[in-house]
């Protein structure tokens, strides 16, 4: 079992603490980490675009097998029994004389057809029943208040207390340097420092649309966003998210339950 504190301290612009309060008790829940990966794997399949080959793949071509014996005219004079060939559809003609006799159509032939190519028709959601998700988020929740689950995710929070709530004037800010301010402030300048960086990705991912890999940084929990969502978004790895709509996808970005999460006043209040 993880180590969570049921009280939280609230603080404002300067990193001050300005009360103490209770923290709801979605916060003792024990974290449910295989249901937390359900619920984030659910979340992602529902995204997932079906893809799929053309069905006519492989199959526009005027290849045919001719049985019978060899000898024969007319429609058998091009017969492959008894020639030492395999007995699959072939091209035939006299124009080109190299494509003569070459295989086509079947799955173990040059430009033949796939063998199991994948269907559009295929169903990738992961369905998942309601009362497991919500206990997902809750769970989800609660871990963003073990700080052992919060360092072993990577962040860097030095002394801070988790979950850090802070007052609702955290909402109207507008502008991204505010933000950063506040952040140094309150302790997270290693944090800004670690999701500043930018990795190359190994592996062929570099040449797919995905050559950079950025760490995940805070989640800002509001109640109502009076200008704080474009602040957040132009910084790299944090998200804002309203209390309402908390998923265990943004709770537990890869399915790995304690992100760093910086509550409003309100949020907290919402949770009880």
């Amino acid at each position: 079992m993880w180590v969570v504190e049921m009280q939280a301290n609230v603080v404002d612009f300067t990193g001050k603490i300005v009360e103490k309060i209770d923290l709801p008790k979605v916060f003792s829940e024990p974290v449910r980490e295989d249901l937390i990966l359900r619920a984030v794997l659910s979340a992602q399949s529902k995204k997932r675009q079906p893809y799929g080959a053309n069905p006519l793949a492989g199959k526009r071509t005027a290849a045919e097998f001719h049985g019978g014996r060899p000898g024969r005219t007319g429609a058998h004079r091009w017969a492959m029994v008894g020639r030492e060939m395999a007995r699959m559809p072939r091209i035939h003609g006299k124009t080109v004389p190299w494509l003569v006799f070459r295989a086509r159509y079947v799955p173990q032939a040059v430009k033949g057809r796939e063998a199991f190519p994948p269907l559009v028709e295929k169903v990738w959601e992961q369905k998942m029943n309601k009362k497991e998700r919500k206990l997902a988020i809750r769970s989800a929740i609660a871990a963003t208040a073990a700080k052992e689950l919060v360092t072993i995710r990577g962040h860097k929070v030095g002394k801070l207390q988790v979950p850090i709530v802070v007052e609702d004037k955290l909402q109207s800010i507008a502008k991204t340097q505010e933000l950063v301010d506040f952040l140094e402030k309150i302790g997270l300048e290693e944090e800004l420092e670690r999701i500043s960086q930018k990795k190359i990705r190994a592996g062929k991912g570099k040449t797919r649309g995905r050559k950079y890999k950025r760490k995940i940084g805070p989640l800002f929990v509001i109640t109502k966003d009076e200008g704080i969502g474009r602040a957040v978004n132009n910084i790299p790895g944090c998200n804002s998210c309203n209390v309402e709509n908390l998923s265990a996808e943004y709770l537990a970005p890869g399915a790995m339950a304690g992100r760093l999460t910086i509550f409003t006043k309100s949020a907290i209040d919402k949770l009880k």
